[in-house]
C-alpha cells in the first residue's frame, strides 16, 4: 500500500511534464511546418565536401 502511495505522485507528475513538454513545443513551432521535413529528404545537395577523398 506504501508503494502505491509513492507511485501515485511520482506518475502524476510524469504525466504533468508530459503535458508540459507538449504545450513547450506547441508554442515554439516544432509542428508549424509538418511537410517539409518528408520533403527535405527528397532534395539533392550539390554543394561540393571539402574532403579530398
Amino acid at each position: 500500500m506504501n508503494g502505491i502511495a509513492v507511485l501515485i505522485p511520482i506518475a502524476l507528475l510524469l504525466g504533468l511534464g508530459g503535458l508540459f513538454a507538449f504545450f513547450w513545443s506547441l508554442h515554439s513551432g516544432q509542428y508549424d511546418d509538418l511537410d517539409g521535413a518528408s520533403l527535405r529528404i527528397l532534395i539533392d545537395d550539390d554543394r561540393p565536401t571539402d574532403d579530398n577523398g
